[in-house]
């Protein structure tokens, strides 16, 4: 029996460990759940195996015979086998600080839907990743989820201990496709959502960081241009006795920032009272549902998030609808696709209307979040092939959403071209224009008297 080191989570959200001897990883799960602890992480303890029972010592015409029949190549590969072990060691040190990052978890995904496209089945492909994944922490997590595959588990089950590295949609990606029995095309999707979202967030990092930098510079240096260089002007003036002053809104602003410094507590109890009203708001059911309400009609990322949500839906639902569900039973697997409330809110009513014998489209067309032509193809659908209507919809919500992330990229870089030129031109009228006053020296021929 092999030594097992786990962690795992008490039904009072505690959070316990232990070693424990069992023969497998999926004995001690199995030896886990029966005592209502959820696995966290599970690791095998090298070396903390029961010693042998001690053997006779050997006499000297026993080592004479060993010294005579000693194989020298046995020593040389034993002793390589130390110095990996050790090696091994260290590398296992070393990962602990090792993070698991996007990258990890697309070659995952993408290997793990290439075997299964090879027909492998989920044992022996999840064994051949693991033997191959670099991060050995992503590789226990894939051990744990073999672990539960071994012991007759669902995949997304043994994931959804670990909702810190996959991402709440995948998750459900790879639940829809093992309920629907189409785990291959399920992570054909999952590949592609991993693609799309690194592509999406690179094109606005692309886009926003650079003038975030250049947007928190110009901050500073109207700040400290204010607290600075302005007083300094006002300094010369004052020295040569001019009766020349500075610009009006230069003094406001330096004003208003002498008060915001002397009273900045003032300031920051007022935010923290709005972000800590707003959090708390967000967390009931009804900020939670405005709040994703907000998130799909929102200006410029609105139309893009519902459009990413909807299609995630409407793929689910064509799987489920290819192997032989019914409408309700595609809507009830392909629900947990989506974590916004609104979306939920019109799956449950689309449920609903086909209890009663209603339009299931209905609800959709109501919330007035999809566009016409969505709901017309859907309808057709219901008149003629409802899955091959499905097909050529999700492929007219592909165009659909690149053409958004084109208008974005369009849009995106003006509003914050425009909120940096605000800043730009405020720092010209409240720094640049006092400092120029000084460099044309007008004011000194104010303080001679002329």
């Amino acid at each position: 029996m092999a030594v097992y080191r786990y962690r795992a989570l008490t039904p009072n959200g505690v959070i316990v460990s232990n070693r424990i001897d069992e023969n497998n990883r999926s004995a001690v799960i199995k030896k886990l759940k029966r005592n209502n602890l959820t696995p966290i992480s599970i690791t095998e303890q090298i070396g903390l195996a029961k010693k042998p029972a001690k053997s006779n010592k050997r006499n000297v015409k026993d080592i004479e015979d060993i010294i005579k029949n000693v194989n020298t190549s046995n020593i040389v590969t034993n002793r390589e086998k130390k110095r990996e072990s050790y090696i091994q060691k260290i590398n296992k040190a070393l990962a602990k600080t090792e993070k698991i990052t996007t990258r990890d978890i697309v070659i995952f995904t993408q290997n793990f839907y290439l075997l299964k496209k090879a027909n492998f089945n989920n044992i022996h492909a999840l064994n051949t990743i693991i033997e191959s994944t670099e991060n050995y922490i992503f590789r226990g997590i894939l051990e744990d989820i073999l672990a539960g595959v071994e012991a007759g588990e669902n995949m997304y089950t043994t994931m959804e201990y670990y909702s810190n590295v996959f991402p709440y949609i995948y998750i459900n990606m790879i639940r829809v496709g093992e309920l629907s029995g189409s785990l291959t095309n399920s992570l054909k999707q999952a590949v592609k959502y991993l693609d799309d979202s690194t592509n999406i967030n690179k094109k606005l990092k692309n886009i926003l960081i650079p003038n975030l930098v250049q947007f928190a510079l110009l901050l500073v240096m109207l700040v400290v241009g204010t607290l600075v260089a302005v007083p300094a002007i006002q300094n010369v003036f004052d020295a040569v006795g001019t009766k020349d002053t500075l610009p009006a809104l230069t003094l406001w602003f330096k004003d208003f920032l002498d008060k915001l410094i002397m009273y900045w507590y003032v300031p920051t109890a007022i935010i923290g009272a709005i972000v800590v009203f707003v959090i708390m708001y967000i967390r009931t059911p009804k900020g939670k549902y405005n709040f994703d309400y907000f998130k799909y009609t929102m200006p410029i990322f609105g139309k893009l998030i519902f459009a990413l949500d909807f299609s995630r839906l409407m793929k689910a639902m064509l799987l489920n609808l290819n192997n032989g569900m019914r409408i309700q039973e595609a809507l009830e697997v392909s629900k947990n696709i989506c974590k916004n409330y609104v979306m939920l809110s019109i799956i449950e009513t689309s449920i609903n209307n086909i209890l009663i014998g209603q339009s299931w489209i209905e609800p959709f067309e109501r919330s007035g979040l999809p566009s016409s032509m969505i709901t017309e193809m859907l309808k057709i659908g219901m008149k003629t092939d409802l899955s091959e209507m499905m097909e050529k919809l999700v492929e007219y919500m592909e165009i659909d959403i690149n053409n958004i992330i084109d208008n974005i990229m369009k849009v995106l870089p003006q509003v914050v071209y425009s909120i940096v030129g605000i800043v730009l031109i405020f720092f010209v009228l409240i720094v640049l224009v006092p400092a120029l006053q000084l460099y044309m020296g007008n004011f000194l021929i104010s303080a001679a008297g002329f």
